[in-house]
């Protein structure tokens, strides 16, 4: 039997798979019966933790509405472009301080500071210059994602085992098989895990715009329910923007996966090429 196939139905995994899923499952009927009996004991304010049953009313009557929809594609178009573009610049950069040790001492320490800055300093500059349009939104999110993807970029070109770089230099590679075969696959998991963090922060980047001054996306209709005081809808948009904010992240970590998978295939196949060379050359 293939041992691919052995590993992929193992029994003591799909036994580990069920234990943990049942985990999951009962962590989250306790905590609905702990929110549940915290509402009925009286101890809180009723407006402050409404009954179970009124948030799932209010979860119903946002999933039902049409409006819910157009701005979750707000939200979620913004979150994306924004992490798309911010992303790449930090790619870009990150890759440049990496190869300039020169200019990595001279920017990166500007870059670390305002990496630990909070961004949502920036709104009003932001929104002076792009307006109160989507494209503020796709700033604050591009803002938001540009800093750990640069500073992790950054930190894993310099860590790249010092042996890679002599033995492709020894081999002759040019410089586009450097990045290929040399800088990419060496850096692939910290740059895939920044950008997962990148995918989360422009999310709140975009949330954090939304609220303090937008007309539509999922932050807008949050701080509206919250000032009319409809805190069952705003708990019903609480869990909507959390499943909508995991949804993104576990379409990227697919992503991560395949990229992943495929380097490895790509990394198997070079390595079979490469022993067929060698026993023609020796052949020859």
């Amino acid at each position: 039997m293939d041992p691919v196939a052995m590993k992929i139905f193992d029994p003591r995994q799909h036994a580990l798979h069920l234990q943990v899923l049942w985990i999951r499952v009962c962590t989250i009927l306790a905590l609905v019966a702990l929110w549940e009996f915290a509402a009925r004991s009286g101890v809180f304010y009723e407006g402050v933790i409404p009954p179970t049953w009124a948030v799932i009313v209010a979860l119903v009557q946002e999933l039902m509405a049409k409006d819910f929809y157009v701005d979750l594609g707000l939200t979620v178009f913004a979150a994306t472009a924004g992490f798309i573009a911010g992303s790449l610049i930090a790619l870009v950069l990150g890759i440049l301080l990496g190869l300039r040790p020169f200019g990595r001492r001279v920017f990166e320490p500007f870059v670390t500071a305002l990496g630990g800055t909070p961004k949502v300093i920036f709104l009003p500059i932001i929104f002076l210059v792009f307006g109160l349009g989507i494209e503020s939104k796709i700033a604050k999110a591009s803002l938001s994602a540009f800093f750990p993807v640069v500073l992790s970029t950054t930190s894993a070109f310099v860590q790249i085992p010092k042996i890679f770089l002599l033995t492709g230099r020894s081999f002759n590679l040019s410089t586009w098989q450097m990045f290929s075969k040399v800088y990419l696959p060496a850096m692939a998991n910290p740059v895939l895990t920044s950008l997962r963090l990148a995918m989360s922060m422009s999310i709140i980047g975009v949330l954090s715009a939304e609220i303090a001054n937008s007309q539509g996306g999922l932050g807008f209709r949050l701080i509206r329910y919250a000032d009319q005081f409809r805190i069952a809808s705003v708990y019903a948009d609480a869990i909507l923007i959390f499943a909508t904010a995991a949804f993104m992240n576990f379409a990227l970590s697919l992503l991560q996966g395949f990229l992943g998978r495929r380097g490895q295939k790509t990394t198997a196949a070079e390595r079979a090429a490469d022993k067929a060379a060698l026993a023609a050359t020796s052949g020859a």
